[in-house]
């Protein structure tokens, strides 16, 4: 029986960039495997344009808040001694261009941030992305979610 590693090796990791604190700890996270594997990180960030404008408007390219995401996540990554491609897409569900593009890309796994969030009333909330790349990647997946803060308990 093989000895179990603290780390599951891939070659390719899509990871989602959302601009969430949480965020960069999951960069460093999936950046320290990803050397210790010589693996090739993808950042994806999103940018979800409503139903009512057309798919094709620029919605993100005009935006200094995503640049800076995509920078975030890139010095991070190179901090950690890791080249990480940054890519920016439009859609219309943040899940499906997820799924897409870590099918597009062969990756090994796809990584998504989780905020610790309530709904009134309380209950966890997970929101409807994660459940959908949950459904439909084609990749393993891996949930990073942020330690619950004192003021969330």
């Amino acid at each position: 029986m093989p000895e179990p590693t603290a780390a599951i090796p891939f070659r390719r990791a899509v990871v989602a960039l959302s601009g969430h604190p949480n965020g960069m700890r999951l960069i460093r996270l999936v950046a320290d495997v990803a050397k210790a594997h010589k693996a090739e990180l993808i950042g994806v960030h999103v940018v979800e344009v409503d139903w009512s404008m057309p798919l094709d408007v620029d919605v993100a390219g005009r935006s200094e808040e995503i640049q800076q995401v995509l920078d975030l996540a890139e010095g991070t990554a190179e901090a950690a001694g890791v080249k990480l491609e940054s890519v920016l897409l439009q859609a219309r569900d943040v899940g499906a261009a997820l799924v897409d593009e870590a099918l597009e890309r062969e990756a090994d796994v796809l990584v998504v941030g989780l905020a610790y969030r309530t709904k009134f009333g309380g209950d966890f909330a997970i929101g409807r992305t994660i459940p959908y790349v949950l459904k439909n990647a084609p990749c393993a997946v891996w949930v990073v979610r942020e330690p619950i803060q004192e003021e969330n308990q």
